[in-house]
């Protein structure tokens, strides 16, 4: 892991991020039988870049259902980091470490330059979230995931930026909780 911020960099996925993909695709496969429901029961939706798409793509081949057979919607992709995509953070400081210490100060509202805001990616996840109709399996991001976490009453702005989002983990979110399955 290099520690890229990656953002909108549409990246693929490579073989671990498929090891990991499978291993949700079980965690879910043994969650809807302790529940007594199928994989099919599900709506399924993934941000539109490459990486979860092809996460999206493996969980759905582990739990024996089309690879194909899912929405794409552009609100659940990563949030933007703008000219700071594909640079270190060690990279960020050296180039700009004015700007990293006024988002330290305010990482909800802080713009990366060309970027967008935590809160602006919240607003986009908002209105995904309010068109939902029934329990959906999402692949997505960690900055969607913080954003999701807000709307959902789950932890303030000031600490869901700083919410952990691990890879190869399952998070189950619902108004009032979330789960993390690993």
């Amino acid at each position: 892991m290099q520690g890229r911020l990656q953002g909108r960099r549409d990246t693929p996925l490579n073989e671990h991020g498929r090891a990991q993909a499978a291993h949700c695709g079980e965690i879910l496969r043994d969650l809807f039988a302790r529940q007594g429901r199928t994989a099919a029961d599900y709506s399924y939706v993934s941000s539109p870049l490459l990486r979860a798409r092809a996460t999206m793509d493996v969980l759905r081949t582990t739990l024996a259902l089309p690879a194909g057979g899912y929405q794409v919607d552009p609100r659940l992709a990563e949030i933007s980091f703008g000219e700071w995509e594909g640079l270190t953070y060690r990279d960020v400081l050296e180039r700009d470490p004015d700007v990293v210490e006024r988002r330290e100060r305010n990482k909800w509202l802080f713009r990366p330059p060309g970027g967008e805001t935590y809160q602006e990616v919240a607003a986009r996840v908002a209105d995904w979230y309010a068109g939902l109709g029934a329990d959906t399996v999402v692949s997505a991001h960690g900055g969607t995931a913080r954003a999701l976490i807000v709307q959902l009453g789950l932890a303030p702005p000031e600490e869901a930026v700083h919410y952990p989002i691990d890879q190869g983990v399952v998070y189950a979110l619902a108004t009032g909780s979330v789960t993390r399955y690993g």
